[in-house]
């Protein structure tokens, strides 16, 4: 039997076919209630923007609002995308959640626009700029204790030590991570292939900081559970056909899951989205229990943070609750 360790959720606040934002926001609220009660460690959101099928593009106000509704559990950003945002307000944003709900705040950054170039057009940055390791850096002063001769001060912010945490997909982050001494989060949900080499490079480089004294690394599994295997490899359906979709250039609000999924996206597509999403457990609490401790096993985390975009809200409930079960039978 492996370790027990703590385990986390990602939503996306995803917006299903034939629903509305708004349902999508109480549907993130909803599930953050549960979650604190199923024994869920962390609830962080992420930025995403000009997705119709994304409805945390505001990521601090909705995590001030899940903060809010929840007591104990620790609210955050998995991440928020740095290079669209100055240092200073991502400060003064965190910084004022961190405030108003003390020690229940992270902060995970991340690297990529969290859209495509009209996006990056539309938040006014520039597409050639790459500070994020400075960006982090100041990021790290602004939370630290106030500096008698800084020019400029995050107010509030300042001494509210938010907990950073690096995101990443390749061994980029794991550098950079590992040099700065913060933990990190690898998004082995939807790009597994640099996993292994990015965890081993995090784990021999990093340094300790005044932040962190050991490394500390989570990875990202998609859980879809349910009563029976079929059923959990239908729910299933509708991340591999959105998956399928945005790699098409087609992204549009979460799709109802198929019984036919290689009619719909073809079988080599079919392939490559498997392949994009192979870090997953799949079917009942049993199976799903053999393919968590397989993957912790395998990668020994510190920490795990479950995902899945599951089109039916209650059975999406249902797959969160499962999932936290048999985290806690391990």
């Amino acid at each position: 039997m492996t370790r027990r360790i703590p385990y986390s959720l990602l939503d996306l606040a995803p917006v299903p076919e034939g629903a509305q934002t708004s349902d999508a926001l109480r549907n993130s609220l909803d599930l953050a209630v549960h979650a604190e009660d199923w024994g869920y460690h962390r609830y962080w959101m992420a930025e995403h923007h000009n997705m119709p099928g994304i409805a945390s593009s505001a990521t601090a106000v909705l995590i001030g609002l899940v903060a809010q509704a929840t007591r104990k559990m620790r609210i955050g950003a998995g991440g928020i995308m740095l290079p669209n945002h100055a240092p200073l307000t991502v400060a003064e944003a965190f910084g004022t959640l961190a405030t108003v709900f003390p020690d229940r705040i992270d902060l995970g950054l991340g690297r990529a626009p969290g859209g495509d170039g009209a996006v990056i057009k539309a938040l006014r940055r520039d597409p050639m700029a790459d500070s994020f390791p400075q960006d982090v850096v100041d990021l790290l002063e602004y939370f630290d204790a106030p500096q008698n001769d800084a020019a400029v001060l995050a107010i509030p912010g300042e001494g509210t030590h938010v907990p950073i945490w690096i995101l990443g997909s390749s061994l980029y982050g794991a550098q950079l991570a590992a040099h700065l001494g913060l933990p990190y989060a690898f998004a082995s949900h939807f790009a597994p292939a640099e996993l292994t080499r990015a965890l081993q490079i995090y784990r021999e480089r990093f340094r300790p900081s005044p932040w962190l004294t050991a490394p500390r690394a989570m990875i990202a599994i998609n859980v879809f559970a349910a009563h029976d295997a079929n059923e959990a490899a239908f729910l299933r359906t509708t991340m591999q056909l959105a998956f399928a979709r945005l790699r098409s250039g087609m992204p549009g609000k979460l799709p109802r899951p198929t019984r036919d999924l290689d009619g719909e996206i073809g079988g080599n597509m079919r392939s490559a989205v498997d392949q994009s999403l192979r870090v997953s457990a799949v079917g009942d609490s049993v199976q799903v229990k053999e393919q968590l401790v397989q993957l912790i096993e395998m990668y020994k985390p510190d920490e795990v943070i479950l995902t899945g975009q599951i089109h039916d809200h209650a059975a999406r409930l249902r797959s969160f609750e499962i999932a936290a079960q048999v985290m806690q039978e391990l």
